[in-house]
């Protein structure tokens, strides 16, 4: 399999080294173009991310579909806010007149509670067993050929059928993301993609080590590996870095990350913050090219921490990611549009092509 490439998209221009962000409007303009300028640099999917005041991801999946012509979409979704039959039938959809097969769905189970969502349940462990039921529900709702009953500790349906399935006809990929013993149980039971933020190379290691024992305990395969670190590109080491601190000091001079607050408006850390600001704690600097800072400034609230270098440095990282199993890379920059664009034309091309060369050695 070829090295999955995810981009980010957002409704409107925005990185953390501008002011706040816009909800009440969508620039439709940018987010087409936006979304094109990946499909051009061989980016193979975008990340729409979901949250309780931004516009609907799905509704942003669909129409980029229309303006796009193979992008794939990996669309953030909650899940417990709609009822497992209609989340069925919408994302079954969706997977049709998207042009078939272009979507991912991106499970989040979230921080905490969510109460102006309707979502009340605190405990982490409660959570991820909702979000378990959840996927197994409109996993068997799109593999089914008759109406089904599920009655669990969180739902409880009747008689529910989705009659429109999935393009492959069983089911539509999902993903999922956390850092606990929980989240890797719920992950090799639902998802086919098991997503890291950018931590150091041992603890990408432990946490792949960890995804891998639950597999075993399950007796179910492993899902494969992303992950997610921003890329601050330079034509040399000096100029590379020089960016990276001008970015770091445009992050510090945002109101928005100021008190430590962060994007998320929690101050609630996850188990996967938490991992970042302890690495970022015991060095600004680790292995090749990954660097804390912007991470820490942000509260790591989620994709924070960054490689730097020139272009050849930031390949050998992520192959070194490579080489630990990871299998898809997120990646998004602090200049949206151009770093785009210099991702596929410095980076994309080069990682597949080395780490093509690298399997074919091991096989």
């Amino acid at each position: 399999m070829s090295i999955e490439f995810v981009g980010m998209v957002f409704p409107n221009q925005w990185s953390e080294t501008k002011t706040t962000r816009i909800f009440d409007k969508i620039d439709l303009d940018y987010l087409k173009y936006h979304a094109r300028a990946h499909e051009y640099a061989g980016f193979d999917k975008v990340l729409i991310a979901s949250g309780p005041n931004s516009p609907d991801s799905t509704q942003l999946a669909a129409f980029l579909a229309q303006h796009t012509e193979k992008l794939g979409f990996m669309i953030a979704h909650r899940p417990g806010l709609l009822t497992p039959n209609l989340a069925a039938r919408s994302f079954a959809t969706l997977d049709h007149t998207s042009g078939g097969g272009r979507i991912r769905i991106h499970a989040i189970t979230g921080i905490t509670a969510e109460p102006q969502e309707g979502d009340y349940i605190v405990d982490k462990v409660q959570r991820y067993e909702r979000t378990g039921e959840y996927l197994e529900i409109i996993k068997t709702l799109w593999s089914s050929d008759q109406p089904i009953d599920y009655e669990g500790k969180y739902f409880n349906i009747k008689n529910a059928f989705c009659p429109l399935k999935p393009v492959n006809g069983s089911s539509i990929p999902i993903s999922f993301g956390g850092s606990s013993d929980v989240a890797y149980d719920i992950a090799v039971r639902h998802a086919d993609l098991y997503a890291l933020w950018g931590e150091p190379l041992s603890g990408v290691k432990e946490q792949i080590s960890k995804l891998k024992n639950a597999a075993e305990k399950a007796n179910r395969p492993q899902p494969e590996v992303s992950l997610s670190v921003r890329l601050i590109i330079g034509a040399t080491e000096e100029l590379a870095w020089q960016r990276a601190e001008k970015i770091l000091s445009d992050i510090q001079k945002n109101p928005l990350f100021q008190n430590n607050s962060s994007v998320t408006g929690h101050q609630i850390k996850s188990t996967g913050s938490q991992r970042l600001l302890a690495a970022a704690q015991q060095a600004d600097h680790h292995d090749k090219a990954l660097w804390m800072p912007t991470a820490t400034a942000v509260g790591a609230y989620g994709d924070t921490t960054a490689l730097v270098g020139t272009p050849d440095t930031i390949i050998e990282s992520l192959l070194n990611y490579v080489d630990l199993g990871v299998t898809t890379f997120l990646n998004r920059g602090y200049d949206p549009v151009y770093d785009t664009v210099d991702y596929g034309r410095y980076i994309i091309p080069t990682v597949r092509e080395e780490a093509a060369k690298r399997k074919k050695r091991v096989a």
